[in-house]
């Protein structure tokens, strides 16, 4: 794997987080050195106000931080963590770090960003950036090739304003938009909808995963969740819009449930979600975090989980092999992790070699998906 990002006689040394003995994967890609490049090549004085947007794991804001002042915001818990990381390994400048729910600053003058896959998620970026920015600040993003559709480039332009593309370089091609649209469009924070067989009403903020209707995965787990108060203390790791902390409450009201999840909006989304469901006199937290890090061992009964199996771009099942071991870590003696996969995956071969194959169940199958029960 090679960690050291060489361009315009500069070096960078750049990890993925969290990082592991085995990375294959770099911290960066193409798209991020053709904005480098392409802003290097625009002679800015020096001192700007630089809006890093997406930064997958810190290059952009480590590079540009050199002789800018940087702001870089995220949604990714890990991508700050990334970022902060990298920047202390190579006596970077320091950054300002901003969550996806943070007003942006009041003044910048230049905007780069790694175009996100979600487009409700781009679509609402826009619309901020729309409404923050004077028509005079280039907005610089970047994306493969193949990924910038024409519906892609007809964001750019209802909600920010004029846009045109660069040419391809490295399968990579740079859009150049400006804040000039002339009638800013407002974007409502929350996608609302009902799960009705199972009486919850959800709303998902712009970046949280299957934002207008349930995912098949989830519907298919909300029919196999314990009830009856058995469990006291348990975790919903990956939790996205909180939908499966939401039916735990509802089946087991002395339950006391800590929603976990990478994403930002994810976290705030299961917050509103449990809150209007279920109300505020409950036992309940929300945290931000990469999987389970730092959590104390031995103390919950029960781990749900519904684990992604990418990062950014990246198709890897090293996310779920981690939340696998931190909720082992957590669970105390007889506490059970009980998940959700596709049946391609093979996530019983990972569970039977941490929990021991004795201790691991199933629990339901239909064509698509299996939920399996591991005991420790």
């Amino acid at each position: 794997m090679i960690s050291e990002l060489t361009l315009l006689d500069r070096t960078l040394t750049l990890f993925r987080y969290p990082i592991r003995n085995n990375e294959t994967l770099q911290a960066w890609d193409a798209g991020d050195e053709y904005l480098i490049q392409h802003v290097e090549e625009m002679s800015l004085p020096t001192q700007q106000n630089i809006l890093v947007i997406n930064d997958n794991f810190g290059a952009l804001s480590c590079w540009f931080s050199e002789n800018h002042h940087v702001t870089m915001v995220s949604d990714s818990y890990i991508a700050q963590q990334a970022t902060q990381k990298n920047l202390e390994q190579n006596h970077c400048n320091s950054v300002t770090l901003l969550t996806s729910l943070d007003a942006l600053p009041t003044k910048i003058d230049l905007v780069v960003m790694q175009i996100p896959r979600n487009n409700r998620y781009l679509t609402w970026q826009l619309a901020q950036l729309r409404q923050s920015l004077s028509e005079d600040v280039p907005v610089i993003a970047v994306n493969k090739a193949k990924e910038i559709h024409s519906s892609t480039l007809k964001l750019f332009e209802k909600y920010l304003g004029h846009t045109r593309t660069s040419l391809a370089w490295k399968k990579h091609r740079l859009v150049f938009s400006s804040a000039n649209t002339n009638q800013p469009l407002t974007v409502e924070a929350f996608t609302k909808w009902k799960v009705e067989e199972h009486n919850i009403r959800l709303k998902n903020l712009a970046n949280v995963y299957s934002g207008e209707s349930l995912d098949q995965g989830a519907r298919f787990m909300l029919e196999h969740l314990p009830s009856g108060d058995q469990h006291q203390k348990v975790i919903d790791l990956g939790c996205g819009n909180g939908v499966l902390s939401v039916k735990l409450a509802q089946l087991n009201p002395n339950m006391a449930i800590t929603c976990v999840d990478e994403s930002h909006m994810a976290v705030a989304s299961a917050k509103q979600n449990l809150l209007d469901n279920i109300g505020e006199d409950r036992d309940f937290q929300f945290i931000a975090n990469n999987c389970l890090d730092g959590f104390i061992g031995d103390e919950y009964d029960l781990v749900v989980c519904n684990p992604p199996f990418h990062q950014q771009q990246a198709v890897t099942d090293h996310i779920a092999w981690q939340m696998f071991c931190d909720a082992k870590h957590v669970l105390g003696n007889g506490g059970q992790l009980l998940v959700i996969g596709n049946r391609h995956l093979g996530y019983d071969v990972k569970l039977k070699r941490l929990f021991g194959k004795s201790n691991v169940t199933l629990v339901a199958a239909n064509k698509k998906f299996v939920i399996l029960q591991a005991t420790k």
